[in-house]
């Protein structure tokens, strides 16, 4: 039992010897093949592997030492050592032990080998983490991230690599391959997308540009058939003066053939009373011949027709014609003859060719006359209170009448009153007592005036038979949408003009005609526009809604903005704190005063085509904040009229001076301190002056301060106002 106790000692002092043998010999091996820093790193950091534990310090000199070497006790060697050759190393005065490991500095690590030392530089692993962390008495940092991917170790041939770390370095460099495969593919594919990405980026800019340019193409081809309308109508319209001058030239020249007819008539009734007065002929007959050299045109007709004579346009008979016997009834017909021609127009009433004009006269009722050829006549400012059947008997053809300001009302006009007008087209009847409009009009009317009376409702069938009406004003009457028939308006197939202001309407009349052009509604309580309000009308070109009770939420998303045809909208003195979104894509014009709009939405004029170019938003209360960089977007290459005028802004907007076509800009009367040099003009534009007035007075601007480029895009210097400031 001792002999295999002795046997076992002395085979493991042999292994232990032989391994530390070994080792020096492999490390002597490295110093002289110029091993570098990392292969040493990496051979010490294997040795020290295999003698499972780490290399720890003595805490006196910084040397480290194998723990197994440290614990255990060196057996004596059972061979000689060779005389003059020491075992032990010398190290800074410090004797260090064969075998003995310590680091004289950071990442640095000595060994003592058969007297000699080796010492090895410790090299930090690439790591390809993102979030890395030194600890405190170490080299190098380690990764704290999820997963890491380290740089396996790289082991010469002539040091074997431990089974225990093989694996774990495999599937590292495995999962590194993974992983750059995949980064590879997302390289790969977020390219791809971007590609895409451009492509379409392309694609879509290729389209915007199609339809701008069709949009272009079309507001050529629109303006063009607008201009060649124009000349058309411009044409037609000269035609019509040729005509009604060449018709009135036909009226002088029967006119004056007349005259001449009368004068020859007078002439020969001077001759006649000549030889009368020589026959020694009674004088009272002598003073009827006298009476026809007045030469009075219009005379009354020998009528005994009770009632007020009618005025006619007589020639003169001659007295003692073919059907007065002599020395009989002469006497009577020259009585009735001189009756005839003393009577004249009603007092007050003046005639000026086709015209009649008997205003302010004091008329009671529709005078009588009598005269085919009469186109016009104003009764304007009388006391009429009706209007009987046969009042316009006598003048078929009328093509106007004026009744306004008179005391008509509903129950004294008759329903034949109008009947036999086959001629006319306007009729004017503001300012009377009407609670309904007039029935049985001409259907050749074009034009119908009703303002200022006491409408309360409109039935079905008020505007039956008037499919030519263009022109219809109802303003200020007690109107409202729940006494307005939604078919009422149907009939008028040619309405483009209504006006319906200062009544009581809280929203928009419905059945609106689909002809239509112009619509005013301004002083009334409307508060709300539905979607369907305008769904009919896709023609309308301006719609005028100031004074009313709009605010930017009571506008439907819908209720206008793919209207083509809408240019103009007036919104003044409402309720808006904001400029309202949703606005027509094709508007130009849009007037905001007198509101109590704060600030103007990024973008809220983006979407228009092909831009805005009269913007009103005078009398707001806009200040430092109201505009934002992208407030005006969409108005920098059309706007040309811009008034901010009497609000609170303290500097000049942004995006002014991006406005390439602006030619009237009004910023007076705000609290601007400062112009700077590109605020108004942009110094990098080198096109014309555009600017045709600038108003600036009423500010806090002190002129000797203004840089002299400031209004470089000016026209003229003497179009910009700057005085007076308040200076403070």
């Amino acid at each position: 039992m001792r002999l295999k106790l002795i046997l076992a000692l002395s085979l493991f002092v042999c292994m232990t010897f032989s391994l530390a043998k070994d080792q020096s010999h492999h490390l002597a091996r490295g110093r002289r093949r110029g091993v570098g820093p990392k292969r040493a790193r990496k051979q010490t950091t294997i040795t020290t592997l295999q003698q499972g534990r780490l290399p720890e310090s003595n805490g006196q000199d910084g040397s480290i030492f194998i723990e197994s070497y440290r614990n255990t006790k060196e057996p004596k060697p059972d061979y000689e050592t060779t005389a003059g050759k020491s075992e032990h190393c010398v190290f800074r005065g410090i004797t260090m032990y064969d075998k003995a490991v310590w680091s004289p500095k950071p990442c640095v690590n000595c060994l003592c080998s058969s007297g000699e030392v080796v010492c090895d530089q410790i090299l930090c692993p690439a790591l390809r983490c993102q979030l890395k962390f030194q600890r405190i008495g170490e080299c190098c940092p380690i990764c704290i991230d999820p997963v890491s991917v380290v740089d396996a170790p790289e082991y010469s041939g002539d040091s074997p690599v431990p089974n225990d770390l093989a694996e774990p370095y495999t599937r590292i460099s495995e999962s590194q391959k993974d992983r750059q495969k995949k980064d590879e593919q997302e390289r790969i594919r977020k390219k791809d997308a971007d590609r895409k990405q451009r492509k379409k980026q392309k694609k879509e800019e290729a389209e915007r540009q199609r339809k701008l340019k069709e949009a272009k193409d079309a507001r050529e081809k629109e303006e063009e058939q607008r201009r060649l309308r124009e000349e058309e109508e411009e044409r037609a319209a000269a035609e019509e003066r040729k005509r009604r001058m060449e018709e009135q030239r036909k009226a002088e020249e029967d006119r004056a053939r007349r005259l001449e007819m009368e004068q020859k008539e007078m002439m020969r009734a001077l001759e006649e009373a000549a030889e009368r007065a020589q026959e020694g002929l009674r004088g009272d007959e002598a003073t009827e011949d006298a009476v026809w050299l007045r030469g009075d045109v219009f005379q009354m007709p020998p009528t005994r027709a009770a009632g007020p004579p009618l005025l006619a346009l007589q020639e003169p008979t001659e007295p003692g014609g073919e059907d007065t016997e002599p020395g009989e009834e002469e006497p009577e017909v020259v009585e009735e003859e001189s009756e005839m021609v003393t009577t004249l127009l009603p007092q007050g009433c003046s005639i000026s060719d086709v015209t009649i004009t008997c205003e302010n006269a004091k008329l009671t009722g529709i005078p009588p006359l009598s005269i085919p050829e009469l186109k016009s006549l104003s009764l304007q400012g009388n006391e009429i209170t009706s209007i009987p059947a046969g009042a316009f008997n006598g003048i078929p053809n009328l093509e106007w009448i004026d009744l306004g300001k008179n005391k008509i009302v509903s129950s004294g006009i008759d329903p034949q009153a109008f009947k036999g007008l086959k001629f006319l087209s306007r009729l004017y009847m503001d300012g009377n007592l009407l609670e309904q409009i007039p029935s049985e009009l001409p259907s050749t009317l074009q034009e119908l005036k009703i303002n200022e009376n006491n409408l309360k409702e409109i039935e079905e069938n008020s505007f039956e038979g008037l499919s030519s009406l263009v022109t219809l004003e109802m303003e200020g009457n007690l109107l409202s949408e729940g006494h307005v028939n939604s078919q009422a308006f149907k009939p008028l197939k040619e309405l483009t003009y209504l006006r319906l202001s200062r009544n009581h309407f809280r929203t928009i009349p419905q059945g609106l005609p689909p002809s239509l052009l112009e619509l005013y509604l301004e002083n009334n309580l409307i508060e709300d526009i539905s979607e369907t309000a305008f769904n009919h009308t896709a023609n309308i070109n301006v719609i005028v809604l100031r004074h009313n009770k709009l605010d930017e939420t009571s506008i439907a998303p819908l209720a206008w903005i793919n209207h083509r045809n809408l240019e103009s909208i007036d919104l003044s003195h409402n309720n808006f704190y904001l400029v309202p979104s949703f606005l027509p894509k094709s508007l130009v014009h849009l007037v905001l005063i007198g509101n109590q709009i704060e600030r103007i939405p990024g973008y809220v004029f983006a979407h228009m085509e092909p831009g805005l170019e009269y913007l009103y938003l005078s009398y707001n209360k806009l200040d430092g904040d109201a505009v934002e960089p992208e407030s005006f977007l969409g108005t920098f290459n059309t706007m040309t009229e811009l008034c901010l005028d009497h609000n609170q802004l303290t500097s000049i907007p942004m995006g002014i001076n991006e406005m390439t076509t602006l030619h009237f800009l009004r910023l007076n009367n705000n609290k601007i301190r400062h112009v700077s040099e590109d605020a108004i003009c942009d110094p990098l534009n080198n096109d014309d002056s555009h600017l045709v007035a600038l108003r600036l007075e009423n500010n806090f601007l002190d002129p000797r301060k203004i840089p002299p480029t400031a209004f470089s895009c000016v026209r003229s210097y003497s179009s910009v106002v700057l005085k007076p400031q308040r200076i403070k």
